[in-house]
């Protein structure tokens, strides 16, 4: 009787789930979801293979190609190389930042992780920091590997070597870039919190604007292009700044971040107003 009482008077030991703990979940349900694996080796696959596609192409045809096009290649080798894979791995990218939170709000999960963290913000931080981590170590891993096999590839026409100005930072470059651009995609997709929607919205800053906006007339074409975001955030991948650019690489980068951080401060408002 007295074990039953003291049993029934016991407080049981609830503890809040602080932030760690929601990191660890997050990285728990990314690593175990099929799709996210299967996604980022696609990314592998089409990035270190489109390089030596087209680093290749490139090589074979360069007595074909017009003495401008070579003079844009000799000036930035790297440039060349590390572009050559992200113009489709980028779209894997862009495809599972908006999956990692929209799939979520799909299958009904997201009340789940609510439940378990009351403190919306923090689920949202601690999903943001593990995607993006995942995807810079990646991306800088297959940035390093791309450039590395692009190096052989175009030695005997554009010769370029890690330790040239401008080098290093740009490999590393490639995955700061691509860690920015999943976050980008994680933030429309929560603001979105539609997975088909979300894909369209950030493949349509990625690849549709940026056309569409050179063909704005004089100086506002170019101003509206350089600051978009994608455009923006690819110039840390370039070694050196062409006449043409209006901002430099670190500059670029800046301006992606700040459109990364107003979509992400929308998405934690939202967050918190509506009812997932």
């Amino acid at each position: 009787m007295t074990t039953a009482t003291h049993a029934a008077g016991t407080t049981p030991d609830i503890r809040k789930a602080g932030f760690g703990r929601v990191v660890l979940s997050e990285w728990t349900k990314i690593r175990s979801v099929r799709s996210t694996v299967w996604s980022l080796v696609l990314l592998v696959i089409l990035d270190l293979g489109f390089t030596a596609l087209l680093c290749g192409l490139t090589a074979a045809q360069w007595s074909k190609t017009d003495a401008a096009a070579q003079a844009t290649i000799k000036a930035d080798p790297t440039g060349t190389i590390l572009g050559s894979g992200f113009f489709l791995s980028q779209l894997t990218v862009c495809v599972l930042g908006v999956m990692v939170i929209a799939s979520e709000y799909s299958t009904g999960m997201i009340r789940a992780s609510l439940l378990a963290v009351p403190r919306r913000v923090s689920m949202l931080a601690a999903k943001a920091v593990v995607f993006t981590l995942l995807i810079f170590v990646l991306g800088t891993v297959v940035s390093f590997a791309s450039f590395f096999i692009g190096q052989p590839i175009l030695h005997g026409k554009a010769p370029v070597a890690l330790g040239d100005p401008g080098v290093l930072r740009a490999v590393v470059g490639g995955g700061l870039y691509l860690a920015m651009l999943g976050l980008f995609a994680l933030a429309l997709g929560a603001i979105i919190r539609h997975t088909a929607a979300g894909i369209t919205g950030v493949i349509g800053f990625v690849l549709v604007l940026a056309p569409l906006a050179s063909l704005l007339p004089g100086s506002l074409g170019k101003h509206v292009h350089a600051y978009l975001p994608s455009e923006a955030g690819q110039l840390i991948a370039r070694a050196h700044q062409a006449n043409t650019d209006l901002l430099t690489p670190w500059q670029g980068y800046g301006v992606f971040a700040i459109w990364t951080a107003v979509l992400l401060v929308i998405a934690a408002v939202q967050l918190r107003s509506r009812d997932a």
